[in-house]
C-alpha cells in the first residue's frame, strides 16, 4: 500500500498524551507517517507522572510467572538508559531478608533470574550483604542481618513522556495538548475526529486512516462514549499512591521492602533532600482525574516503612503525596497487586473500514516495545512508511540524550566551563532535565542577569520561556510538578508568580511548540 497524496489526511490519530500515546507518536512519526496526537489536558497529566519513577524488570512479577514481561522489561533498561542518559540512570537496590516472609533461597533465586533473564550488559550484578557490616544496615532495625543488592534504573517519568512528544513533533507530528476528542466516527474509509479546544471551546475536525485509543484510565470511557466502539476487553483501574518525606538517609542506594500482605514497596532518594516511599495497590472507582492519596494509604506506607527502620516514619513527616490510576488489563486476578502489568492491544479492523487500536495496561519501562507492537499491527493497514525502519527508537537518542550513557559527569564539566555564571547545583539540575538541550535553554546568556527574573529554586524566566516554546507548558503546575519537581521548593506565592509570567509571555507572543 502506498501513501495517498491528500496531505490533509493523517495516517494516525492518537487519543492520549501519556507515555504510550507519545511513544507510539514518536515511533510512527520517525517512520514517516503523518501523526496527530491530542490530550484533553497536559502531557503526562495522569498515570504517566504518578509512577515510582523506575525503569525496572519488576522483581515481584516473577512470583506470578510473568517471565515474558520481566524479560522484555529487563532488556529495555539499558536500551532506555542509552537513549536518555540525562533522565535515566542506574540505581542499586537493597533487599533485606525478612525471616517471617519470603525465604532467603527464594529471594536469591529470583535475583539470579533477574540478573540473567534480560541480557544485562552494563548494570552490576546482584551481591549478598551482611547488613550490620555496612552502611545499608545503618537505618534498619538490628534484626535485619542479611540482604541482597541488585540493579535497576531511575527515570524522570513525566519528562520521558514530554521528550517522546518533542521528538515526535520534531519529526512532523502534530501534538495538541488541552484538546479533547469529543467524537470519532468511521466515514468513507477514514476516521473523522471532532476536537474541542479546552481553553477556547472552539471545535475542529481532522481525518485519519487509523485511530489509537491510548487514553489510559479513560480508555474504556473513550471507547464507549467518544468512539462508540465495541472494545472486546475490560480495564481494571488500580490506584497507586506515594509519599515524600525529608531525607531519611544519606546514601545513594534504594531499599525494596517486603510487606506482610505480600506486597513490596520502595524507599528511594528523591530530589536530593527527600525520600520517596511507595507504592500502594488498591482497586479504584471514580474519576481518575480526582485521584489522591488517602489518609489510610499514607498511614499504610508509614506503618510499613516503620516496620523496617530504627526511627519510625509518621504521617506528620509527609511533605507531599501523589497518586495515579493504572489502567491494567482485567485478567480476573483476585487482588489488585496480582493483576498483570503486561500490555494488551486490541485491534478492531472491519473489512473496508479504518482500524481502531485500543491500548490496555503496560509499564513505563516497556512503552517503547508497546509502541513497536502497536505499529506492527497497524502497518499492514497503513500506507508504506517512507522513513526509518521498525526498531529505530532504541538506537536514536531522545532530545538532549545525545551523549554517552556513562558520560553525565563529563557533560557537566564541559557545560560548567562554557557557562561559569550558572551555579553548579542549578546547572546539574538543568542538565538532568534537558541534557544537551540545556544549551538551547541558556542560549546566548553571558551572565545570570541574562536569564531574567528568578522565581525561586533557580527557576528563571529563561527556563519558563523554554518550556512554553518547546515543551507545551501553559501553567505553573505544568512546570513545577510535571516538567520538574520544583513545587517541593517553591511557595504558593512563587508558583502564582510563575503563572503570571506564563500569561504575560503568551500575551507577548512567545513562540510556542
Amino acid at each position: 500500500m502506498t501513501a495517498a497524496s491528500d496531505s490533509s489526511i493523517h495516517d494516525l490519530a492518537i487519543i492520549g498524551g501519556g507515555i504510550n500515546g507519545c511513544g507510539i507518536a514518536r515511533d510512527a512519526a520517525g517512520r514517516g507517517w503523518r501523526v496527530f496526537l491530542c490530550d484533553q489536558a497536559d502531557l503526562a497529566s495522569g498515570t504517566s507522572s504518578a509512577s515510582t519513577k523506575l525503569i525496572h524488570g519488576g522483581l515481584r512479577y516473577l512470583e506470578y510467572y510473568e517471565f515474558r514481561l520481566v524479560r522484555e522489561a529487563l532488556m529495555e533498561r539499558e536500551v532506555l538508559w542509552g537513549i536518555a542518559p540525562h533522565i535515566i540512570w542506574p540505581l542499586r537496590f537493597v533487599l533485606p531478608h525478612h525471616n517471617k516472609l519470603r525465604p532467603a533461597w527464594m529471594l536469591r533465586l529470583g535475583l539470579f533470574l533477574y540478573d540473567h533473564l534480560g541480557g544485562r550488559k552494563r548494570l552490576p550484578s546482584t551481591r549478598t550483604l551482611r547488613l550490620q557490616d555496612g552502611p545499608a544496615g545503618a537505618i534498619l532495625k538490628p534484626e535485619f542481618i542479611r540482604g541482597f543488592e541488585y540493579s535497576d534504573c531511575w527515570v524522570e517519568d513525566s519528562r520521558l513522556v514530554v521528550l517522546n512528544a518533542r521528538d515526535a513533533a520534531d519529526r512532523g507530528a502534530t501534538i495538541a495538548t488541552r484538546t479533547a476528542c469529543v467524537s470519532a466516527e468511521r466515514a468513507d474509509g477514514l476516521w473523522t475526529v471532532t476536537l474541542r479546544d479546552q481553553q477556547t471551546g472552539e471545535r475542529s475536525t481532522i481525518r485519519a486512516r487509523a485511530l489509537v485509543n491510548a487514553a489510559g484510565p479513560w480508555v474504556a470511557d473513550v471507547g464507549g462514549s467518544v468512539i462508540r466502539a465495541n472494545i472486546p476487553a475490560s480495564v481494571r483501574l488500580v490506584q497507586g499512591s506515594h509519599i515524600v518525606v525529608p531525607k531519611l538517609y544519606d546514601e545513594k542506594f534504594c531499599y525494596i521492602f517486603q510487606n506482610a500482605d505480600n506486597r513490596i514497596f520502595f524507599l528511594i532518594p528523591y530530589e536530593n533532600d527527600f525520600t520517596l516511599i511507595g507504592t500502594t495497590d488498591l482497586d479504584f472507582t471514580g474519576d481518575p482525574a480526582n485521584v489522591h492519596a488517602s489518609a489510610a494509604e499514607i498511614e499504610y506506607l508509614c506503618r510499613s516503612t516503620s516496620a523496617y527502620l530504627r526511627k519510625p516514619v509518621t504521617p506528620d513527616l509527609v511533605v507531599w503525596s501523589y497518586s495515579g490510576v493504572r489502567p491494567l488489563f482485567d485478567d480476573g486476578s483476585s487482588a489488585a497487586q496480582e493483576a498483570t502489568r503486561d500490555y494488551v492491544l486490541k485491534l478492531d479492523a472491519p473489512q473496508d473500514q479504518p482500524p481502531l487500536l485500543s491500548v490496555f495496561g503496560g509499564k513505563i519501562t516497556t512503552y517503547r516495545r508497546l509502541a513497536e507492537s502497536a505499529l506492527a499491527q497497524l502497518q499492514p493497514l497503513l500506507p508504506r512508511p517512507p522513513g526509518k525502519p521498525a526498531g529505530w527508537t532504541g538506537a536514536t537518542p531522545l532530545p538532549g540524550g545525545d551523549f554517552p550513557m556513562d558520560g553525565f559527569d563529563a557533560l557537566a564539566a564541559s557545560y560548567a566551563a562554557e557557562f561559569p555564571f550558572v551555579p553548579a547545583p542549578m546547572l546539574r539540575r538543568l542538565l538532568r532535565a534537558y541534557g544537551t538541550r540545556t544549551r538551547v535553554l541558556l542560549g546566548a546568556a553571558a551572565s545570570s542577569a541574562d536569564l531574567g527574573h528568578c522565581f525561586g529554586a533557580d527557576l528563571t524566566e529563561a527556563e519558563v520561556r523554554y518550556l512554553i516554546r518547546f515543551e507545551w507548558a501553559r501553567t505553573a503546575r505544568d512546570i513545577v510538578w510535571r516538567r520538574g519537581k520544583l513545587g517541593l521548593r517553591l511557595t504558593a506565592a512563587q508558583i502564582a508568580a510563575v503563572d503570571d509570567a506564563i500569561r504575560r509571555m503568551l500575551l507577548e507572543g512567545v513562540a510556542v511548540a
